[in-house]
């Protein structure tokens, strides 16, 4: 292992580590009410096995975010609300392990890449501060336009209409500016629940860039806004800590799996399958918007303004 490996090894449990520390310190600080109450107990194996597979999946290249958002709603788990602050909190450990394995394996330009990981993280930052004072019919109709969005660039994965990319492993001048910006305001819309891999797939394709050099960038971006965007949700309490936990859990191992032993496989057909899920829970969703259902849980928000009248 090169003494670059080693300090990235290190970053990243150091990372880990300082996360989960500060996740512990939100929990244990927490002693108003909730706006939306982080579910209490220990998770189900459920919770695990969805971490699992999804991240198993998203190392491999399908994504996390627009799954496990649409198994999540097909079952009804947690409320709309809290489903962007689930993804965050949860699948941050996971995407940890995944920067640290491929910002390892394949290089990039050191100016692009922390230059980019940056700008996500400002993003995550301010986005996720906004998304946890979202009223829920706001959160679903931005989780429902989400699901498209994700289920139109899976369509466009399968087509090939994705741009093949040039063989630059970073940016200079003006396309490093742009990139920089670009990123910041995907860091920011990863706060309430569009996934940052494929858009960032493009983004670096569209400048120039050699698509592999993508993976460390947006898995380091990822890797260091989720933390930073997660500590929001936490401290607002918009998210179901159940569910986080499971997806953490499981989320790891199914990364090193698909990392190390499974490393690729036929995903063509699955691909079309996760494209007719979103789409049903995308308007699902919008759904949701249009008309909420009568099992849907007040906000904390609501039942004050209730008790004034």
């Amino acid at each position: 292992m090169t003494w670059i490996a080693r300090l990235v090894l290190l970053a990243g449990l150091g990372l880990a580590t300082l996360y989960v520390l500060a996740w512990r310190r939100a929990e244990r600080a927490h002693t108003g009410p909730a706006s939306s109450p982080a579910t209490s107990g220990r998770p189900g194996v459920g919770h695990v096995l969805l971490g699992f597979v999804t991240n198993f999946f998203d190392t491999l290249g399908i994504g996390s975010f627009a799954s496990t958002t649409a198994y999540l709603k097909f079952r009804g788990l947690v409320a709309d609300e809290v489903i962007p602050g689930t993804l965050n909190v949860g699948h941050a450990l996971p995407t940890i392990a995944q920067a640290v394995i491929f910002v390892t394996a394949i290089a990039v330009a050191p100016l692009t890449l922390i230059a980019m990981v940056a700008a996500a993280v400002a993003g995550a930052w301010l986005g996720a501060g906004v998304v946890a004072r979202l009223p829920r019919r706001a959160i679903q109709l931005g989780m429902g336009i989400a699901l498209l969005v994700a289920a139109a660039l899976f369509i466009m994965k399968i087509v090939g209409f994705l741009p093949p990319g040039g063989d630059a492993l970073g940016l200079t001048g003006g396309l490093l500016l742009l990139a920089v910006a670009a990123n910041f305001v995907l860091g920011a819309l990863m706060s309430l629940g569009i996934g940052l891999y494929a858009p960032c797939l493009m983004l670096v394709s569209l400048l120039g860039m050699n698509p592999i050099a993508a993976f460390p960038i947006m898995m380091a971006s990822c890797a260091c806004l989720m933390p930073v965007g997660s500590l929001r949700f936490i401290r607002a309490r918009k998210y179901d800590k159940r569910v986080a936990i499971g997806l953490a859990l499981g989320g790891i191992p199914g990364v090193l799996l698909a990392a190390y032993v499974v490393k690729s496989l036929p995903l063509q057909w699955l691909y079309w399958l996760v494209v007719v899920v979103v789409l049903y829970a995308a308007i699902l969703m919008l759904n949701s918007a249009r008309q909420p259902g009568p099992g849907a849980l007040p906000l904390a928000s609501d039942a004050v303004e209730a008790r004034r009248r």
